[in-house]
């Protein structure tokens, strides 16, 4: 009888997450992610099964009351857990509903007209850049479809072959005396020779040095300002080249970039409730506003988030508008990728403690309050929660202390439902963006950072200096990020050693652990694969310079005067592959490329097939190159998945490792 009751609870159990997974099925050939009424039930269930997930976990999975390590660290991980859980849900309701501006731009084109059109300042703001880095956004913001545009290159690094640089392009060139207050510094110093100016702009565009804007960027972003209360119109953050995380896994066609889930999707939510931020650069700003607010704040590191939160406290929105009109270098390296990372949240903590803190008296709405303890118990919660997940196990195979106290039946009735309606509602609303595994990886590479920073930020607000993330650079050879790869190599080693004392040894636990032994066991072999696919990225592969947008395409050369047609495959700022014809390392030839004119060439790589050029263009010449490859066209971001795309460029990537 008491077999027949398991069995009978086995197959309710798993009966639930079969409910769950079916309507995973159908939901999506019935419902629409952009229908409010449709993602609002979608993520009220979600919310629900995460209640009823974390009360079984707090009143049947947790040690007996007492002094006693099970007591403890059952505790604490049950208060982490919900934790996270709690900032999941918050997102949740943010995620229930979206908003897509792109009619109300169409709309509201030139809505200045029959007046001039407004004045707008591209500011470009630079500390360190390289020349191979700057020039494409000069040249890029230089190109805009905006008729009353003036390009304002802000130098931190006060170097004179930008000044010269500046000055052969009838750029405007400003430097200050010193770095005070970083970046924020650095405009607030370019607004105050603006305010000066005959004829101040009526806008100004905030452009990182790595962001190259497309020619509909101000324009586009422009429309939105034909409501007077709109300060600051914030557009997404598109990116030309693989973060760490998909160049070093080999899935840079396949995953997106860790942002992506960010821009594409919950900054639309969030402008549904009227509190998207400012994220820096590819934002556009009412001068009237900017004023009103003082300037740039200069109390946090992040102080584009701060910015939103002046703007907002002066009378002034800010509205986002999701479409693809810049595109950047996303951080090349694991050590700019976590660094970055660390900077945003430790500006957040700044923030959280600062004037325009939720729990201070200001000017703030209570949707605004919420924005920013959203964002702070993302950073405390998400990551500090993913470290407790990959080393406590170790205290049951160690220390033989049950953390999750719980049957394998009742973790499939209320875990699986739970965990499995999530992923598909998430994936639902993003076109499979949320992957387990990499997802996972992207959380564990920078938590040991992030979770210093948090907690730092939050003692110890003020006093940290902003951390440039690097850009450009040799990135031709295999780096081994060592230090960043060292916790997660210890934790490797000790998971292994305590599954195999935990299975060999008659002494340890899990002989007499009963039911949890499966579960801890399934735990254990999930960490480490997520443990194993974070050692593989932090082996930093060799890059070259390839633009995602690349498309073959014909072209016509000259060889020994004939004309041939042939293939274009991969096209950079100097060089271009061509297929088609056998080439000799060498050889002299010219090249006809559409959009850039004719160019001679010189082939310095024979490929059997046709060869590597670098080509010798006029300057005229390049700056087209420069607008066709990073100005004009769509942006080169990967923004939907396919599961067999990722496993395929992941076995690809572990064969050739």
């Amino acid at each position: 009888m008491f077999g027949l009751l398991q069995v009978t609870e086995v197959q309710s159990a798993y009966a639930s997450v079969l409910l769950a997974a079916g309507l995973a099925l159908v939901l999506p050939l019935l419902l629409d992610p952009r229908n409010n009424v449709h993602r609002g039930l979608l993520f009220a269930i979600a919310i629900a099964l995460s209640l009823r997930y974390i009360w079984w976990r707090g009143s049947e999975t947790l040690a007996p009351a007492g002094l006693t390590w099970d007591c403890l660290f059952s505790w604490g991980f049950l208060l982490l857990e919900a934790a996270a859980v709690l900032s999941s849900m918050s997102s949740f309701v943010i995620l229930a509903r979206t908003r897509s501006r792109s009619e109300e731009v169409d709309r509201h084109q030139r809505w200045w007209e029959p007046e001039a059109a407004p004045r707008v300042a591209i500011l470009i703001a630079t500390y360190n850049e390289d020349l191979s880095v700057l020039e494409r956004t000069i040249v890029g913001a230089e190109a805009s479809d905006h008729p009353n545009c003036e390009v304002v290159v802000l130098d931190d690094g006060r170097r004179d072959w930008l000044r010269d640089y500046c000055q052969t392009r009838g750029t405007r060139y400003l430097r200050r005396p010193d770095n005070k207050g970083s970046k924020a510094g650095n405009i607030n110093h370019a607004l105050g020779v603006l305010a000066a100016d005959p004829e101040p702009p009526q806008f100004i565009a905030v452009l990182d040095a790595d962001f190259v804007p497309h020619r509909g960027f101000i324009p586009r972003a422009l429309a939105l300002f034909h409501d007077g209360k709109v300060g600051l119109v914030q557009t997404p953050q598109h990116f030309f080249n693989p973060d760490p995380i998909q160049h070093n896994l080999g899935l840079s066609r396949s995953y997106p970039d860790e942002q992506r889930f960010f821009f594409d999707h919950l900054q639309p939510s969030r402008d549904a409730w009227g509190i998207a931020f400012c994220c820096g650069t590819s934002s556009v700003i009412r001068w009237e506003a900017v004023q009103a607010a003082g300037g740039f704040p200069t109390d946090s590191i992040t102080e584009d988030f701060l910015l939103t939160l002046s703007l907002q406290e002066a009378g002034f929105r800010t509205v986002y508008l999701n479409e693809p009109l810049t595109e950047g270098l996303a951080p090349e390296g694991l050590k700019e990728y976590v660094t970055q990372r660390s900077r945003w949240c430790l500006g957040l903590m700044q923030i959280a403690r600062g004037r325009l803190g939720p729990l201070t008296r200001n000017g703030l709405r209570l949707r605004d309050r919420w924005s920013v303890i959203d964002s702070v118990f993302y950073w405390l919660t998400t990551f500090s929660f993913r470290l407790a997940a990959m080393t406590f196990p170790l205290l049951f195979w160690f220390f033989n202390v049950t953390v999750v106290d719980a049957s394998v039946p009742d973790v499939i009735r209320y875990f699986g439902p739970y965990i499995v309606w999530i992923l598909f509602v998430l994936n639902f609303i993003s076109s499979g963006m949320v992957v387990p595994i990499v997802n996972d990886v992207g959380q564990l590479l920078g938590a040991i950072p992030i979770v210093r920073a948090a907690v730092t930020g939050l003692i110890k607000p003020k006093g940290h200096p902003f951390s440039v993330t690097a850009k450009g650079g040799d990135r031709t050879r295999v780096v081994v990020q060592w230090r960043l790869m060292m916790p997660f190599l210890v934790l490797t080693v000790l998971t292994l050693i305590g599954l195999l004392i935990g299975i060999l040894s008659d002494r340890f636990a899990y002989n007499d652990a009963g039911d949890g032994k499966v579960i801890i066991l399934f735990w254990t072999l999930y960490n480490l694969v997520i443990l194993g696919v974070t050692l593989a990225v932090c082996v930093e592969l060799p890059r070259v310079e390839r633009h995602f947008a690349d498309q073959p395409e014909r072209v016509v050369i000259s060889v020994d005067g004939a004309l041939k047609r042939v293939w274009m495959t991969d096209l950079t700022q100097q060089s271009a592959r061509i297929r088609g014809l056998a080439l000799v390392a060498g050889h002299a030839l010219e090249i006809k490329i559409r959009g850039v004119g004719v160019m001679p060439a010189t082939v310095i790589e024979g490929t059997g097939d046709g060869g590597v050029l670098s080509l010798s263009m006029q300057p005229d010449q390049y700056d087209a190159l420069l607008r066709r490859l990073y100005a004009e066209g769509n942006v080169p971001s990967v923004t939907s998945t396919r599961l067999g795309g990722i496993l395929g460029d992941g076995l690809v990537r572990l064969v050739r490792r």
